[in-house]
């Protein structure tokens, strides 16, 4: 198994594995809840994400799709601002405006921990396992992988993770963590981590 490049080509396919993997996450799940239950938005809306990081080179793919990796080089943003737009579209379309109220204010929150980092930094914006392929190792075969380009590139990394159960697969490979924040609907915890080049902090 080994990962490469996500090409425009395969959107749909990385789209549609972080839309299965993201699903019963505790924050993202009640951020983009709708009152009917209906979840058709949830592909769209990180299929905007896919894009913005292709734009980059730092989508991966492992095992055609068993686990992807959206990355943001340093000082990168996640949508350019044609996707921003179309980001708001959709919220506009398919969210009530608390909901729209909310999100912005998470965005926020993530926006704010990610500035408060020291350094410039790789930041892994989404990691996903197909529920297909869970209980094979792929996703920390992927993030193994792609934490040993940005050592090479000397870059460290940095993430926000939303789910604690799994925090210590994070900190398998090295990360810590180093604050967090709540999220705005439910109070959730998301935990912000940080990883040293090489995973180890240099005296």
């Amino acid at each position: 198994m080994v990962p490469r490049p996500a090409r425009s080509s395969d959107v749909e396919m990385v789209a549609r594995c972080i839309t299965l993997a993201f699903r019963t996450d505790p924050v993202w799940s009640v951020a983009l809840a709708r009152p009917d239950g209906d979840t058709a938005n949830h592909e769209s809306y990180w299929r905007l994400f896919v894009e913005g990081a292709l734009r980059y080179g730092t989508v991966h793919v492992l095992d055609e799709g068993a686990a992807v990796s959206i990355w943001l080089p340093p000082n990168g943003s996640e949508l350019s601002e044609a996707q921003a737009e179309a980001l708001e579209a959709l919220l506009v379309r398919t969210l009530d405006e608390p909901w729209i109220v909310a999100i912005h204010e998470l965005y926020g929150r993530f926006e704010a921990s990610r500035a408060g980092q020291p350094v410039s930094h790789y930041y892994l914006s989404l990691l996903a396992t197909h529920p297909d392929h869970r209980g094979r190792g792929v996703g920390q075969a992927l993030l193994a992988a792609d934490l040993a380009r940005w050592d090479a590139t000397g870059v460290p990394s940095y993430l926000e993770s939303t789910n604690a159960v799994n925090d210590h697969r994070y900190e398998r490979v090295g990360f810590r963590p180093v604050g967090g924040f709540e999220s705005v609907l439910d109070g959730a915890r998301i935990t912000a981590m940080w990883r040293p080049v090489g995973g180890r902090e240099t005296s």
